[in-house]
């Protein structure tokens, strides 16, 4: 494992062999550190994120991000109907489904994380909330870039695909990241836009739980890493003196990104897989796939810019 992360940091390494490589540790030797590896993949997340700020001028930052917004309103309410509805006709358990709907809304298992709190799951409804988004991060990472080259979507269209249709932020950037650089530019910072609903929805949910009488718990976790991003953004583009040592920072952390992607996959065991049930897995890519189509289908009809 240590040697594995070590061979990540290599610049001819990409996110796809990383996730790939993660994967293989995994589900053949098998993870010795997965305590160690489900605590450092959130923070060199958030560390990739901040750093890749520093390559970017904030103005096309909050460009993107304005032209985004109204996209992920309308994405997370439609997320969330859809999720809920199928649910119930597949017969999920309401909180677990419940917890796949708000991961596959926002970002993933960090979203996931903030709001188990508020619903108080069993252990093992969060675990199989986490297993199908991992998995679904983990195609999405190889089949977006293959689906955007395919249909002809431009590097723009793309970032805007990316934040919109996949979970965790790990897998929109490297799958963007793969497609190019303008790709890049515009999934970031929509795809954090995006992030920043789980305070709204955190609090729109343990109002909901008080109302039902339930006890609600813990602190919301706030994404600081967002602050960062744009902080970083702005430094180099109110001092261009320094674009030169942001664009070294950047590529520092898009090769650390490549490790986050590595524990992604090494964070993928057999024990995760086998907590993953049938039904909450079926609903979980019945929501992503109609999610991504409506999406796909709003860019190419050009419904969305």
């Amino acid at each position: 494992m240590p040697l594995g992360a070590a061979l990540c940091l290599l610049p001819f390494v990409s996110t796809g062999v990383a996730l790939l490589a993660g994967l293989c540790v995994a589900l053949t030797a098998g993870n010795p550190f997965a305590g160690t590896t489900r605590a450092l993949t959130p923070r060199l997340l958030s560390l990739a994120v901040v750093g890749l700020g520093a390559g970017m001028d904030l103005r096309t930052v909050l460009a993107a991000g304005r032209e985004g917004l109204g996209y992920t309103v309308v994405g997370i309410a439609l997320c969330l109907t859809l999720g809920v509805g199928l649910a119930r006709l597949l017969g999920v358990p309401r909180v677990t489904g419940l917890l796949i709907s708000v991961g596959t809304a926002i970002c993933g298992g960090s979203a996931i994380a903030a709001v188990v709190p508020v619903l108080r799951p069993q252990a093992h409804e969060t675990s199989v909330a986490l297993g199908t988004v991992f998995l679904l991060n983990a195609v999405a990472l190889f089949v977006f870039p293959v689906v955007g080259h395919a249909v002809g979507l431009t590097p723009h269209q793309f970032g805007l695909w990316c934040a919109m249709a996949i979970h965790d932020t790990s897998s929109v950037v490297g799958a963007a990241l793969r497609y190019g650089p303008e790709a890049l530019a515009v999934a970031t910072p929509v795809k954090l836009a995006r992030a920043l609903w789980i305070l709204p929805l955190t609090v729109g949910l343990a109002a909901w739980r008080r109302s039902e009488g339930h006890a609600v718990t813990g602190r919301v976790r706030r994404p600081w890493f967002i602050a960062g991003f744009l902080g970083a953004a702005a430094v180099v583009t109110l001092f261009p003196v320094l674009a030169p040592v942001g664009q070294g920072v950047a590529a520092v952390a898009r090769q650390l990104l490549v490790v986050t992607l590595f524990l992604l996959g090494a964070g993928l065991t057999r024990e995760t897989l086998r907590a993953v049930g049938l039904r909450p897995l079926a609903q979980a890519v019945a929501l992503w796939l109609l999610m991504a189509g409506l999406c796909l289908g709003a860019l190419r009809l050009g419904w969305a810019a």
